[in-house]
């Protein structure tokens, strides 16, 4: 009885750590999207259109372009055009419509915590 027990319960934590979120992340690489982000207690909606080579956002009627570099099919960095402040990209997981993606500072500063966010992008095209 108590080797069943540990045998089941073996197996099912490594059934669970072989889990994978779904990531197709191929279809995500071009296109328009829409997000929503935070600005202190307001969440605001933005969209952008996504090259193979750049990003150009719009949002609070601002239009801000960065180059897209493609680590592999999961991970990006934008580097905005005129500030040079790069932001590193991961997907997390995708769906038929939108993807989970984490972002953070792709510049490590050792005076900064660093911070690390999610959002959601709806591929609307």
């Amino acid at each position: 009885m108590k080797k069943n027990l540990i045998l089941t319960a073996a197996l099912s934590i490594i059934l669970c750590s072989c889990y994978q979120p779904e990531r197709d992340c191929e279809k995500y690489k071009t296109g328009s999207f829409k997000f929503t982000y935070e600005v202190g207690d307001t969440i605001k909606e933005g969209k952008f259109i996504r090259t193979a080579d750049y990003s150009v956002d719009y949002y609070e009627n601002k239009i801000d372009s960065a180059t897209v570099r493609w680590f592999n099919d999961c991970e990006f960095v934008l580097q905005d055009i005129h500030s040079k402040t790069a932001i590193q990209y991961k997907i997390i997981s995708t769906t038929d419509s939108s993807y989970t993606f984490q972002y953070k500072s792709a510049v490590k500063d050792p005076n900064k915590k660093l911070i690390v966010k999610t959002g959601t992008a709806i591929k609307t095209n």
